[in-house]
């Protein structure tokens, strides 16, 4: 059950509370003969995604319609009925805007039901990664609207991106998300809404798609789940209205990385391999050794160790093929070191101690973004310690923590919590700073 933020945009835009509503439905039921007594706790229900019965969705329109002086159709409040046709609206490009648009809205004002939904599995997690892969395409997407979209639009979006990214990098998700969100509302929305060519268009739909991947990113780095996996499904939309085949790829390197988070190793699989056949030559080498890389893991996870072992093969074979300056900005997150860590993760689950080991301190030894080094440290310490190696692991872990403190991700305090719980257990000499250090970056209020 997805939160249904086309309505909450839309009694936000209408000025009306949930009480409200339920009572104005309420009055418009009894002129129909109903007997309806619904009140704020219902409306909240509806907005977690529960349809309510009956004529109340259209009582819903009926109460909206009247309040904006304009005609609101089911579609328009998140009310269609699944396998009916809809407005042509609600399938097109616009549509997907409006309701991107809303989601946006709606986190930016803190909506529980939205920042608290969870991640949906099964057909609905599958389906956005066969549309894009699959027909039909975007034959045209300019648009007619009262700002006219120019390059300078476009550019400032690009720098956005990097301007955000490099954020995320040095503080962390929590931090970073509501400034995104509050640019894509404050900026991006509009332009979205805009008038432009089929050719400009394609590139805003570009701009914005490597933004909200980023405003994805940081709702992971947050345990907002759904949230995340919402805001990839929309940058994969976006990466397809652009044509950019190699943007829709990175898109899905992300969603493979959150499947392995959430120990949905068969999908990480299908998903990097959608991202493999279907960019093909568009795939860069640096998004093609993450995405092996990430396949190794989740064939380990599975116990499948020969079909691991090959996806490292590919993996350190794309990794040699990088050439810094022909890659594109997005995948600038796969620096030097980063296929050894991914590599030493795999390994260290099918129980290749002194390779993992070998792989994470070459991951170690090379320069890494504040974040990165953090994990690269973190699988270093864990890896030492299965071996025995208490010294080196809690010398390891004080450079982690170290590195780590100030910075605002729940992703890097499970990694955190992890490495300490393992010193503890293990209860050689300088634990106890190690684990103190820890506690200190540990502290760092979300």
């Amino acid at each position: 059950m997805q939160p249904n933020t086309l309505l909450d945009a839309i009694l936000d835009e209408a000025g009306i509370s949930h009480a409200g509503l339920a009572a104005h439905v309420n009055q418009a039921g009894r002129k129909r003969g109903l007997a309806l007594r619904y009140e704020h706790t219902a409306v909240a229900r509806w907005l977690k995604g529960q349809r309510p019965r009956g004529q109340v969705p259209d009582l819903i329109c009926e109460v909206l319609a009247g309040r904006l002086h304009r005609h609101v159709t089911l579609d328009d409040i998140g009310l269609g009925v699944p396998g009916e046709p809809s407005t042509p609206h609600a399938g097109s490009l616009s549509g997907f805007v409006e309701r991107a648009t809303a989601l946006w809205r709606s986190d930016e004002q803190q909506r529980a039901h939205v920042l608290g939904a969870p991640a949906v599995t099964g057909t609905p997690a599958v389906m956005p990664v066969w549309e894009w892969e699959n027909p039909p395409e975007d034959v045209d997407v300019s648009r007619g609207g009262r700002h006219r979209v120019t390059a300078a639009d476009i550019e400032m979006l690009r720098a956005a991106r990097t301007h955000y990214e490099q954020m995320y990098r040095k503080a962390g998700g929590i931090a970073t998300r509501t400034r995104i969100v509050g640019f894509l509302n404050a900026e991006a929305a509009p332009l979205l809404r805009g008038s432009y060519t089929d050719a400009t268009g394609r590139q805003l739909h570009r701009a914005t798609g490597g933004l909200v991947a980023i405003a994805g990113i940081c709702a992971y780095d947050s345990d907002a789940h759904g949230l995340a996996q919402r805001y990839f499904h929309q940058a994969l939309r976006l990466a397809k209205a652009s044509g950019d085949r190699g943007l829709g790829a990175y898109v899905i390197a992300l969603l493979v990385n959150q499947a392995l988070f959430m120990r949905e190793y068969r999908q990480a699989v299908a998903f990097a391999e959608a991202a493999l056949r279907a960019a093909g030559k568009h795939i860069t080498p640096a998004l093609a050794s993450d995405l092996y890389a990430m396949q190794a893991k989740a064939y380990a996870h599975l116990g499948d160790s020969s079909s691991a072992l090959s996806c490292i093969r590919r993996a350190e074979t794309a990794a040699d093929r990088i050439r810094r300056g022909y890659e594109p900005d997005e995948t600038g997150y796969v620096q030097p070191g980063l296929v050894n860590v991914q590599v030493a993760e795999a390994l260290l689950s099918l129980g290749e101690l002194a390779a993992a080991r070998e792989h994470a301190a070459a991951a170690v030894d090379n320069p890494a973004h504040d974040r990165g080094r953090v994990h690269r440290l973190a699988m270093l310490s864990t890896i030492e310690l299965r071996q025995g190696n208490a010294d080196n692991a809690v010398a390891t872990a004080v450079q982690m923590a170290e590195q780590a403190r100030g910075m605002e991700s729940q992703r890097l305090r499970d990694r955190l919590r992890a490495v300490r719980e393992h010193l503890v257990r293990c209860g050689s000499a300088g634990t106890a700073e190690a684990a103190e250090l820890i506690d200190g970056a540990l502290r760092v209020p979300l």
